[in-house]
């Protein structure tokens, strides 16, 4: 969605290159393209004139003396604004003191309100809690069969005792949704409302009678991200009609030019607390501004990667593979990359996590031009072998590999660049595991062992109680503990450096190899 945005702000600073200093001409045909791009992206003018004007007053200010580096200096500078008229800081959900928390969808019919009711049930269910669905568009013909549907693949429970199709009383639905999920103990009560083509009185008003029945303590404007200026419009309009606490944006994977995400937060004055980006409930996410941010600076989204590596890989499975390739000895077998193709493949499509890294931006083009295909071809050439030429590939004749090409639908040719580039991966894995030492291996697996507990306790620590008082006692006991953690000063959550016993062992069984020790003995002899 903000490919044009990206490539029009890379182009603008890369003219800056070379330059020692920044002269008043070169802020301002910096920031004069910086204004064009933004209005090309269908940002509202208004917050384009304040995005200007902020990044012109500070780049004329003294910070900009500080900088080394003049592009590296207007590069944070748009940056830190970007995140501004984001929302500035990442807001999550507030729950009740007294279960169920009540969380209203708003919005016009189209956004996606629906579907998203799902993801956010998933999303709930995922973080520890026990949502329950409320089908209160009874307008729409189907709209309750499809929540229930939908539901259905979230693995969440519906509650829908009208028919819909134009029967049936949402307010009430609503109000009794509430009592049923007291009476049955969920802690979440997610609300689906009706939506229009267009705002209007009677919209305005079902919306604003079933808050008042319900007295939400969320309530959302779902807002598809692809129609522009229109979105900023009837944002304001539900914020005059009905009010509403934070913005939903949807269609994120879209190829519109992505103004609504940029203004929208700013104009309404209300920020932007989670993102759809696709039609699969696993598509879905908190809205990081700052993660927003670098991804249209082309400074990639490390942590949100991290993230999602954290829920699909398991800690288990790559640990021991982890020290299998780091041994060497050839321990290491297409079951083993199997399986961690298979975890890298529940992260979603490469594509979509080659977009996450920084400086993809200039790499576009072969990026969209990934076949995911070809991964499910090298999974069917691993399938179609024995468990015996899993575990040693050395055994793969050619009557073998015309068996396994028949077998899997491939020309031989391909099983032999498989097996050749996993030979020679592998290959390059176990020198550098060597050049570690024999208690490489082991450290890293006690590494990556010591870092799984530490990830699920955090996660579960993260996620709290469904008691309302057991939360709050869990907060404090965060807040008074001290936050000092040697892996997390670079982001990475769940990290934490190797004890001094581990370091002291892999140093006493770190062996140089021969070739590089006779080089290092040469050099402490010093000149002849």
């Amino acid at each position: 969605m903000f490919d044009t945005l990206q490539d029009r702000l890379a182009s603008t600073f890369k003219g800056l290159r070379g330059k020692g200093r920044l002269t008043d001409a070169d802020i301002d045909a910096t920031t004069r393209q910086i204004r064009i791009a933004l209005l090309e992206a269908d940002v509202n003018l208004t917050v384009v004139k304040e995005f200007v004007a902020a990044v012109k007053e500070r780049c004329h200010g003294e910070e900009l003396s500080k900088a080394l580096n003049p592009t590296q200096q207007i590069v944070k500078i748009v940056n830190e604004e970007l995140v501004e008229i984001l929302g500035g800081q990442t807001r999550t959900v507030r729950f009740a003191k007294t279960p169920p928390t009540v969380v209203m969808l708003a919005g016009l019919q189209g956004a996606g309100k629906t579907t998203l009711a799902g993801k956010l049930a998933r999303w709930f269910k995922e973080e520890g809690h026990s949502p329950l669905l409320a089908a209160c568009d009874l307008q729409r013909p189907n709209a309750v069969t499809q929540l229930q549907v939908v539901g259905e693949r979230a693995g969440v429970h519906v509650f829908a005792p009208e028919p819909g199709n134009g029967v049936g009383d949402p307010i009430q639905v609503a109000r009794d949704a509430v009592v049923e999920a007291q009476r049955k103990l969920y802690d979440v009560v997610i609300i689906d409302t009706a939506g229009r083509l267009g705002v209007d009185a009677e919209m305005m008003a079902q919306a604003a009678d079933i808050k008042a029945a319900t007295n939400p303590d969320e309530t959302l404007f779902v807002v598809d991200a692809m129609i522009g200026q229109d979105a900023v419009n009837t944002a304001v309009a539900f914020q005059e009609g009905v009010g509403f606490d934070g913005v939903v944006l949807t269609k994120l994977d879209g190829d519109a030019r992505g103004g609504a995400a940029l203004s929208i937060a700013r104009v309404v004055g209300k920020p932007i607390m989670f993102a759809s980006s696709g039609e699969g409930l696993k598509d879905f996410d908190v809205f990081h501004p700052d993660r927003m941010a670098s991804r249209i600076l082309d400074m990639g989204d490390m942590l949100t990667l991290i993230e999602q590596a954290e829920k699909a890989f398991d800690q288990e499975q790559s640990q021991a593979a982890a020290v299998k390739l780091m041994a060497g000895k050839g321990e290491f077998g297409l079951d083993d990359f199997l399986g961690l193709m298979r975890q890298m493949r529940r992260m979603g499509p490469m594509s979509k996590i080659m977009g996450m890294l920084p400086g993809v931006g200039q790499m576009k083009d072969q990026i969209e031009n990934i076949d995911e295909r070809e991964i499910d071809r090298i999974e069917a050439i691993i399938c179609a072998m024995t468990p015996a030429e899993r575990a040693d590939v050395s055994i793969l004749n050619g009557s073998r590999r015309a068996r396994i090409a028949k077998g899997s639908g491939v020309e031989v040719r391909d099983v032999n660049n498989l097996v050749n580039r996993f030979v020679d991966a592998r290959k390059m894995m176990s020198q550098m595991g060597q050049m570690m030492g024999p208690g490489a291996g082991r450290m890293m697996g006690s590494m990556a062992k010591r870092g799984s507990k530490q990830s699920k306790k955090k996660q579960k620590n993260r996620k709290g109680s469904g008691n309302p008082a057991k939360r709050a006692a869990q907060a404090r006991q965060v807040a008074e503990k001290p936050q000092h953690n040697s892996g997390e000063a670079f982001g990475v959550p769940g990290q934490q450096q190797p004890s001094q016993e581990d370091l002291q062992k892999a140093m006493s069984e770190f062996k140089m190899p021969p070739s590089m020790q006779q080089m290092f003995n040469q050099t402490n002899k010093g000149p002849r």
